[in-house]
């Protein structure tokens, strides 16, 4: 039917009183309005979406919340002993780990480098075995040589402490949580039961003499008669740096320079632990600087 026509003119609209050359003919949209909302857009397209920050300071802003307030220490792991709860009675093992001679060697900011982290070196080591940039990088920070040189970094300036330096066990505090990263053991070439926890072939009946091995590698025209990369075969296994997140400071003895905590940490007897603070709690409400850590554990020291 028809659409019935307007009764009159104030019905009409503006546009039909002005010349038909000032008039701009705008063609009709036509269109199926949907009634459910939109679904979102996984590949982050459409409007109002945010400024991409792809710039340095925008990555390092991005990473403030995961990065600590301050240093990390390195220690050496003495080994495993255990120690008793005097509430419960309970025993636990425990992982002895000794700091010896640590000092903060170097700087690193955003100004020079683009990001903020102290260079931290631990041990002695003699001038003998170390190379002349290596001695000359030693001797303007007016430090020994060092034997292991690690970098920590830090969310900004506040937490870069004076060259020189030294860490001590008072670094960190009883009951407080830290991560300690080390180099697993070595364990050589293994095999895929071993290495990947493959299950085996059967233990007895069709199989001769390959209980043990991991049987095809892939498959043939379907995948491109190649074995695919990453695949999980044989192979050298252990040396490689594992983290223990969220692991208790369970005993601190600054004057022997030890450190235990609880529960058992990656690498073997006499291997490299680098301590910082955990980043998955709550930051510990603890000192930032030596001074302040030293009136901490000994306040008479501190003001001597």
């Amino acid at each position: 039917m028809a659409p019935k026509s307007c009764q009159s003119l104030y019905h009409l609209p503006l546009t039909f009183l002005a010349p038909r050359w000032f008039v701009q003919h705008v063609p009709p949209t036509r269109g199926i309005k949907s009634i459910s909302k939109p679904r979102p857009n996984r590949f982050n397209q459409g409007p109002n979406l945010p400024t991409l920050q792809s710039t340095v300071a925008a990555a390092l802003e991005r990473k403030r919340f995961t990065t600590p307030l301050r240093t990390g220490a390195l220690g050496i792991k003495k080994g495993m002993t255990a120690m008793y709860e005097p509430e419960t009675g309970r025993r636990f093992p425990c992982t002895v780990v000794q700091m010896d001679q640590v000092q903060v060697v170097s700087h690193k900011t955003r100004q020079r480098n683009g990001y903020f982290a102290v260079q931290v070196g631990s041990g002695w080591k003699h001038p003998s075995n170390v190379t002349r940039p290596l001695l000359g990088h030693f001797a303007q920070s007016e430090v020994s040589p060092k034997r292991h040189l690690v970098e920590f970094r830090v969310q900004d300036e506040t937490g870069l402490l004076d060259v020189g330096q030294t860490i001590g066990a008072s670094w960190f505090q009883e009951g407080q949580y830290v991560d300690a990263r080390a180099n697993s053991r070595g364990m050589g070439f293994a095999g895929g039961m071993k290495r990947h926890g493959f299950s085996g072939q059967p233990a007895s009946h069709g199989v001769s003499l390959t209980h043990r091995a991991m049987g095809s590698a892939g498959q043939s025209q379907g995948g491109g008669s190649r074995v695919y990369p990453g695949k999980k075969m044989a192979g050298r296994m252990g040396g490689n740096q594992v983290t223990t997140q969220n692991v208790k400071v369970v005993k601190v003895d600054d004057e022997k320079g030890l450190v235990v905590l609880q529960g058992s940490i990656a690498g073997p007897d006499g291997c490299l632990v680098k301590l910082s603070d955990a980043i998955k709690k709550p930051w510990p409400s603890i000192p930032m600087n030596l001074l302040q850590a030293q009136a901490a554990v000994d306040p008479a020291a501190a003001m001597a």
